[in-house]
């Protein structure tokens, strides 16, 4: 007799995929490209070094101070390369003034610096017209120099009379505020990092001629 009762079909089970299953090998190749992504960040992430570099454009003279450099974080390909920089994570010496010029963003080489007191610099006073002298020009920057003889006198010398500048490719080591830069008779004076030769020549030039007369030209 029956009564109503119905045969239940039986539950079936999940069966976990088998070897031949494209699923499983799918999964297995995520899986090992995640592994293989996450060990190469984090093998080259200690690969890089803190080297100073150059935050503006750095002339040759120029003393350097802390707000003239920059952290960049660089990739050596071997401990060599990277000893011919100084370490941003290392103390850096003080006094050291550049025997060269150094580009904006340009990493600090070992052998573009040296002590202040071993570099044979003089710090010339120049006084100079405001209007021969671009008002930008400030510290670290790089000018020429030239020397204009007066009206009166005409150009005796052949060194100023060629249009040549008199000092060339130094570097502005001081260049006062214009509260504080501009003399009574209304020059302004900068500092000019020159080498002896260099200053010995600038002042005989300037003696040679009567009321000459200065132009200072900034160059980039």
């Amino acid at each position: 007799m029956n009564l109503g009762i119905t045969d239940t079909p039986a539950a079936k089970r999940a069966s976990a995929p088998g070897w031949r299953d494209p699923r499983l090998w799918l999964g297995l190749v995520i899986v090992a490209a995640s592994v293989l992504v996450g060990a190469l960040v984090v093998g080259t992430s200690d690969d890089t070094v803190p080297v100073w570099a150059a935050a503006d454009p750095l002339g040759a003279g120029q003393v350097l101070t802390g707000d003239d450099l920059a952290v960049r974080r660089v990739r050596f390909d071997d401990s060599d390369a990277a000893s011919l920089y100084f370490r941003a994570d290392e103390q850096l010496p003080a006094d050291l003034r550049l025997s060269r010029d150094v580009g904006a963003g340009e990493l600090l080489p070992r052998a573009a610096v040296g002590p202040a007191s071993e570099h044979d610099l003089r710090q010339v006073p120049v006084s100079v017209d405001p209007g021969q002298v671009p008002t930008a020009v400030e510290v670290g920057d790089t000018v020429d120099v030239y020397l204009r003889p007066s009206s009166r006198t005409g150009c005796q010398e052949s060194e100023i009379c060629d249009g040549r500048p008199v000092v060339a490719g130094v570097t502005v080591l001081d260049a006062p505020a214009r509260d504080d830069g501009f003399g009574a008779d209304g020059t302004r004076t900068l500092v000019l990092g020159m080498s002896g030769g260099e200053a010995q020549r600038f002042f005989r030039l300037l003696a040679s001629t009567d009321d000459a007369a200065l132009t200072v030209v900034g160059r980039g």
